[in-house]
């Protein structure tokens, strides 16, 4: 889906979104492409408050993003 998609899916997740999943989750739009995706998750895992959801664009080359949840580190 196209980035102004991808926020609004995101936008409605969040509104629908259990409070574990908000404490316990990330949610976050990524490039569809499986390595760049992969990639923009790693950087993100290491300093999250340094992004933000238009800093998934950089990490894609064909403008195409999902948006995704994955499991926030201990420590955050």
């Amino acid at each position: 889906m196209k980035y102004n998609e991808a926020l609004a899916y995101k936008k409605e997740a969040l509104k629908k979104a259990d409070e574990s999943v908000l404490q316990n989750y990330h949610i976050v739009i990524a490039p569809a492409d499986t390595a760049e995706s992969a990639k923009y998750i790693a950087d993100f895992s290491k300093k999250p408050d340094d992004f933000n959801d238009s800093s998934c664009k950089k990490y894609s080359s064909n403008d195409e993003y999902e948006v995704m949840s994955f499991k926030k580190e201990a420590d955050e």
